[in-house]
């Protein structure tokens, strides 16, 4: 199982990044996928799901209203799409799959986030 995600980058507060992860070595379609996060001295922190068909989705609190999880099921892809940037936000984004007992992590991608 390999995961891929890019987008990140340096972006002004206010700003957006779409970002993406290619999932491969798995079937893409059956599963639940995640976005996950992680700031400097914190723990890693889920941001937002969605149902392996796409049609549920579910978020944190601070994140609602201003990111959109979404899947290309054809494409083997996921995206999160983050509006309305906030310093807070600045983390290691990292896509998750989790595959019966076991989780599958990629190696992230960093957003900052500057004020």
């Amino acid at each position: 199982v390999q995961l891929v995600e890019s987008g990140g980058g340096l972006v002004q507060a206010g700003g957006s990044l779409r970002l993406s992860c290619v999932a491969s070595g798995i079937t893409f379609s059956r599963y639940t996928m995640g976005w996950y996060r992680q700031a400097p001295g914190k723990q890693r922190e889920l941001v937002a799901s969605i149902s392996s068909g796409g049609d549920f989705t579910t978020y944190i609190e601070p994140t609602k209203g201003r990111f959109t999880i979404s899947r290309d099921n054809a494409k083997n892809t996921m995206y999160l799409q983050m509006n309305s940037l906030k310093p807070e936000d600045t983390a290691e984004y990292y896509c998750n799959a989790k595959i019966g007992t076991l989780n599958y992590w990629g190696k992230g991608t960093l957003v900052t986030v500057s004020s």
